[in-house]
C-alpha cells in the first residue's frame, strides 16, 4: 500500500514537471473589453489612424496586466496582427517580440509557431526575404514540438508552403522544390484541396523557373484539379490565373503556337477585363508578342500593346511596363523602325532596372546589342556584368538559406543537449524532493494507520455497547416472561389444586339435610366454582402472554426516539406493525435501522429545524418499509457533495442490501424511504402447557 502510493506521488511529479501550464481563468469582462478595443481598432475606418493605434494601444496594457497563461498569449497575438492589419510597423514589432518570449517562457509550442509565422509575413511583406525563410522554418520547428493532429500537421505543411514560395524570390528552385513537395505530403494527407492548388501552383512556378516546361505544365494541371474540388467562392478568378501560368510556361519555353492559344482562351472570357484588370493587361501584352513570333503581324500585335499600355497605365504596375515596352520594341523591331525599338528598349531596361527586375534588364540588354550594333559590345559588356552579378547574388542566396537550415538545426540540437541537461538537474532535485516527501508520508500514514485503527475498535466497541444493550432489555423481558409462566403454574397447579380439594370437602357436606347447611354449602360451592373459573381464566391469559413476544427492539426504538424528542423539542411519531416478531429479525438490520433513524433524527435537530418528524416501520410483503418524513427545510438532492451523515445513512443502507429514496425540496421537508429484505433468525417457541380442566 506505502509503495504504491510513493509510486503515484513520483507519476504525480515527473507528470507535472512535463505539463504545459493551464489555461488560467480571466475575468470575462476584462476579455471583452480587451476584444472591443480590438475591434475598434481594426474596423473603425472613420477614426483617424492615431485614434485606431491609441486604442490598440490601451489593449495590448490590458493584455500584459492579465496572468502569464495561454489567454494572455491568444489576446497578445490578436494585438500583435492588428498592428500589421495597420501597418504599423514598430507596434507589430514590439508587440510581436513580448509575444515570442513570452511563449518561449511559458513554453507554448503552437504560440511560439504562431509568433514567428506572423513575423516571417511581416518581413518577407517588406523584402526582408532572409529572416523571414529564418522565421518560416523557426515556425516548421515550434509545430513539429506540438502534440500531432490535423491542425499542426497542417500548420506545418503552410510553413512549407511559406519556404517554398521565398525559395521562388531568391530563385532558390531546388530548396523551393522540396519545400512544396513536402508541404504536397501533408496537405494531401488532410483532404486539403484549397491548399494543394496553392502548394501545386507555386510547384509549377519552381519548375518553370528551373526551365522544366513540362514539369510546370503538369503542376499547374494538378493545382487546376484541386482547385475545382475545392468549394471556393473565387474560383473562376482563380482558374484565370492557373490559365495565366500555363500559357506564360509555353511563352517562356518559346513554345508560341501553344502560348497564343492558351493566352487567346483565357482572354476570350468576358469578365476577365473587369474581374481581374491585371491578369487581362498581362495576357494581352503575352498574346500580342506571341501574335507577332506566330503570325508576324505587328499591326495587331501594335493595337493588343496600346490598350495593355492604358490598363497598365490604369493599375499603375511599373514592374509589368518594362516588360510591355520590350513587347513593343520587339513589335517596332520586326516593322523595321529601329530607332523607335532602341528607344522602346532602353525604356525597358531603365524601368527594370529601377524596379530591380533582373530577368527583364537582361533581355532588354541583349536586345540592344542586335539593335545598336554602335554600342553593340557595350552593351554586350553590361549584360555579362549583370548576368555575373546575379548568378553570385543567386549562388550567395542559396548559400545563405543553407547555412540558415544547417545553423536553426545545429541551434536546435544545443537547445535539445541544454534541455537533457536541465532535465537531469530536474529530475535530481525531484527525486530528492519526493525522497523527503515520501520519508514524510510514510510517517504520516503511519499515524494516520494507528488513528483509523483506534476509531474502528471505538466503533467496535460502541456496537459491542448496542448489542449488550439489546441483550440486557431481551433478558429483562424474558425474565419478565418466566416470572409469568412461574405465576401461571403456581396458580393452576397449587391454588387451583387446594380450591379443588375444597370444593370437594364442602361437596361432601351435602349430605346434612338441614336447610341452613344445605344452602350455606350450596352457596360456597357456587362461589368457589366462579373462582375457579376466574382463576383458570387469569392462568391463560398469563401463560399465552409468555409466550407471546415483547418488542425489545421496538422499545429500544422507543425509548431513543422520545430521548431525542424531549433533549431536542421536536414533536415526533413512531408507528410500527404490532403484529410483526420484530426480535426475530437478523442483528444486522436491527443494528442498522436503528442508526438510520438515530441518524435521520440527529440531521433533523442539527440541519432541518424541523418541528415534526413521523417515524413509520412496517411490513410490505417481504420486505420491511421504514419511512422518516420531516417538515424541516429541506436540501438540494442532486448535490454531489453529501454530508456525513447522509453518507453514513446510504452506507447502511446497502450493507442490509436496501433500496434507499430521499425526496426532498428546498423549504418543502424532507422524505427518506427505505425497502430492507426482512430476513429472521431461526426461533423455537415452546408449545402452550395444558392447565388441568382447562
Amino acid at each position: 500500500m506505502k509503495n504504491g502510493i510513493l509510486l503515484l506521488l513520483i507519476m504525480l511529479f515527473f507528470g507535472c514537471s512535463q505539463q504545459q501550464p493551464k489555461k488560467e481563468a480571466s475575468s470575462n469582462s476584462e476579455l471583452d473589453s480587451i476584444q472591443e478595443l480590438i475591434k475598434i481598432a481594426r474596423l473603425s475606418k472613420e477614426l483617424s489612424l492615431e485614434n485606431r493605434k491609441a486604442y490598440l494601444k490601451e489593449a495590448e496594457t490590458k493584455v500584459m496586466a492579465l496572468p502569464k497563461d495561454t489567454t494572455k498569449l491568444e489576446q497578445l497575438s490578436k494585438v500583435s496582427l492588428a498592428y500589421m492589419k495597420l501597418r504599423d510597423s514598430s507596434g507589430f514589432r514590439q508587440s510581436n517580440a513580448k509575444l515570442l518570449k513570452l511563449s518561449e517562457d511559458i513554453g507554448v509550442d503552437r504560440m511560439l509557431g504562431y509568433s514567428h509565422w506572423d513575423l516571417a509575413i511581416f518581413l518577407q511583406s517588406h523584402g526582408i526575404m532572409d529572416s523571414a525563410f529564418y522565421h518560416y522554418q523557426k515556425a516548421l520547428k515550434s509545430f513539429e514540438k506540438s502534440p500531432k493532429d490535423s491542425t499542426s500537421q497542417s500548420l506545418k505543411a503552410r510553413m512549407l508552403y511559406g519556404m517554398a514560395r521565398v525559395q521562388d524570390s531568391y530563385k532558390d528552385y531546388l530548396g523551393g522544390e522540396i519545400s512544396a513537395t513536402a508541404a504536397i505530403k501533408i496537405f494531401d494527407e488532410l483532404d486539403d484541396n484549397y491548399r494543394l492548388y496553392n502548394t501545386y501552383n507555386i510547384l509549377g512556378i519552381l519548375a518553370n523557373g528551373m526551365g522544366n516546361s513540362e514539369k510546370s505544365i503538369e503542376s499547374y494541371s494538378k493545382a487546376k484539379e484541386y482547385l475545382m474540388k475545392s468549394n471556393r467562392l473565387d474560383k473562376n478568378m482563380l482558374l484565370w490565373r492557373i490559365q495565366n501560368n500555363i500559357a506564360s510556361v509555353y511563352l517562356n519555353s518559346s513554345d508560341f503556337p501553344q502560348a497564343k492559344k492558351a493566352y487567346n482562351e483565357l482572354l476570350s472570357d468576358e469578365n476577365l477585363k473587369e474581374k481581374l484588370p491585371e491578369i487581362y493587361e498581362k495576357a494581352l501584352g503575352s498574346f500580342a508578342y506571341s501574335i507577332l513570333k506566330v503570325d508576324g503581324d505587328t499591326e495587331q500585335a501594335e493595337e493588343l500593346l496600346n490598350e495593355a499600355f492604358i490598363i497598365n497605365a490604369q493599375n499603375g504596375d511599373i514592374y509589368d511596363k518594362a516588360r510591355l515596352h520590350y513587347y513593343y520594341a520587339e513589335v517596332l523591331a520586326t516593322k523595321g523602325d529601329t530607332l523607335q525599338a532602341i528607344a522602346q528598349t532602353n525604356e525597358s531596361y531603365t524601368i527594370a532596372k529601377e524596379t530591380y527586375n533582373n530577368d527583364r534588364s537582361l533581355d532588354a540588354l541583349k536586345l540592344l546589342t542586335k539593335l545598336d550594333t554602335s554600342k553593340a559590345s557595350a552593351y554586350a559588356e553590361e549584360y555579362y556584368q549583370l548576368n555575373e552579378t546575379i548568378s553570385e547574388e543567386e549562388r550567395t542566396k542559396r548559400d545563405k538559406f543553407a547555412r540558415i537550415r544547417l545553423e536553426t538545426d545545429e541551434i536546435i540540437e544545443e537547445n535539445q543537449i541544454l534541455t537533457k541537461e536541465k532535465q537531469v538537474w530536474v529530475y535530481s532535485a525531484i527525486l530528492l524532493i519526493i525522497f523527503g516527501i515520501g520519508f514524510m508520508v510514510m510517517v504520516s500514514l503511519y499515524v494516520n494507520n494507528n488513528q483509523l485503527k483506534f476509531k474502528q475498535k471505538q466503533q467496535e466497541s460502541n456496537q459491542e455497547i448496542y448489542n449488550l444493550m439489546l441483550s440486557q432489555q431481551g433478558k429483562f423481558e424474558e425474565g419478565k416472561q418466566l416470572e409469568q409462566k412461574r405465576i401461571s403454574e403456581e396458580l393452576h397447579d397449587g391454588i387451583l389444586g387446594e380450591m379443588l380439594g375444597i370444593r370437594l370437602i364442602l361437596s361432601g357436606l351435602n349430605e346434612r339435610e338441614d336447610p341452613a347447611s344445605i344452602q350455606q354449602r350450596a352457596s360456597l360451592i357456587e362461589k368457589l366454582r366462579e373462582l375457579e373459573e376466574e382463576i383458570r381464566t387469569i392462568s391463560h391469559e398469563l401463560n399465552h402472554a409468555a409466550y407471546k413476544k415483547f418488542h425489545n427492539f421496538i422499545v429500544s426504538l422507543k425509548n431513543m426516539i422520545d430521548e431525542i424528542e424531549k433533549s431536542s423539542g421536536i414533536l415526533c411519531s413512531f408507528t410500527y406493525d404490532p403484529e410483526l416478531h420484530w426480535d426475530d429479525l437478523l442483528g444486522d438490520i436491527k443494528i442498522n435501522a436503528y442508526r438510520i433513524i438515530q441518524e435521520s433524527l440527529k440531521n433533523c435537530v442539527k440541519h432541518a429545524k424541523s418541528e415534526h418528524v413521523a417515524i413509520s416501520f412496517h411490513a410490505m410483503d417481504d420486505k420491511l418499509k421504514l419511512t422518516i418524513t420531516d417538515d424541516g427545510v429541506g436540501f438540494d438532492v442532486n448535490k454531489k457533495k453529501k454530508g456525513i451523515g447522509l453518507r453514513n445513512i446510504i452506507s447502511r443502507v446497502k450493507k442490509i442490501k436496501g433500496t434507499l429514496d430521499i425526496d426532498s425540496k428546498r423549504g418543502q421537508g424532507t422524505s427518506i424511504k427505505i425497502l430492507i429484505p426482512a430476513k429472521y433468525m431461526d426461533v423455537k417457541i415452546p408449545d402452550e402447557p395444558k392447565l388441568m380442566n382447562a
